[in-house]
């Protein structure tokens, strides 16, 4: 990051942010969190397996005005791909083809990704600076998920400051389609199974499946 902070957590506690905290009495509870070191900086066991399973997050960027956008981002799980320690990349794919995330980025590098897990009531907020890289088609398909119906256009490199966790207070619980179609067929499985089992015991034959 361009900007020096004392803690980790300066990318998002400034000092406006944290004057509020003190009129609301928050502060001494997250000066603590800033005594045992902040937040976390580095890509560990658990954010790692988090971001492996993800397959949609919320990409922010402002413009040089501070003006923000949010842009929706989506793949396969494991489309998110750990560079190192520090950095996460994607393969940003063709779309509406207005580049406002681009154009941010190409005058304000500070980004943040927002990636929620509605099944499990989790969330996960990362701070950092993002660029575009356009100018090299090797990276962009090693970046690009095997199989999948897209047109790669370029590559996001993310280098992550800071990261955090919230509370699942208020978060509504949600289950992917196809995570709910896998468990349905395999209990519809199941019970043909049961069945199967059932109807034998009694010495009559199973009935067939419509």
């Amino acid at each position: 990051m361009s900007d020096v902070h004392t803690y980790s957590s300066d990318v998002a506690f400034t000092p406006a942010v944290k004057a509020v905290q003190a009129r609301k009495g928050s502060r001494d509870a997250y000066a603590r969190v800033e005594e045992n070191g902040g937040w976390r900086t580095e890509i560990d066991e658990n954010l790692a397996g988090f971001l492996g399973e993800t397959n949609s997050f919320y990409f922010a960027t402002a413009s040089a005005a501070g003006h923000p956008y949010i842009q929706h981002r989506g793949g396969p799980k494991g489309f998110v791909k750990i560079i190192d320690k520090n950095t996460i990349a994607f393969a940003d794919y063709s779309g509406n083809r207005q580049y406002i995330t681009q154009g941010n980025l190409s005058e304000n590098p500070q980004a943040h990704i927002f990636v929620m897990d509605y099944a499990h009531r989790r969330r996960v907020k990362i701070w950092g600076e993002a660029r575009v890289v356009d100018d090299d088609p090797a990276l962009t398909q090693a970046l690009m998920p095997k199989g999948y119906k897209a047109r790669p256009e370029q590559v996001i490199l993310f280098r992550i400051s800071a990261w955090d966790t919230n509370c699942p207070q208020h978060i509504p619980q949600k289950f992917d389609a196809g995570d709910v179609a896998t468990a349905l067929a395999s209990r519809d499985a199941r019970i043909a199974e049961l069945e199967a089992e059932l109807a034998a015991l009694k010495g009559q034959p199973a009935s067939a499946a419509p």
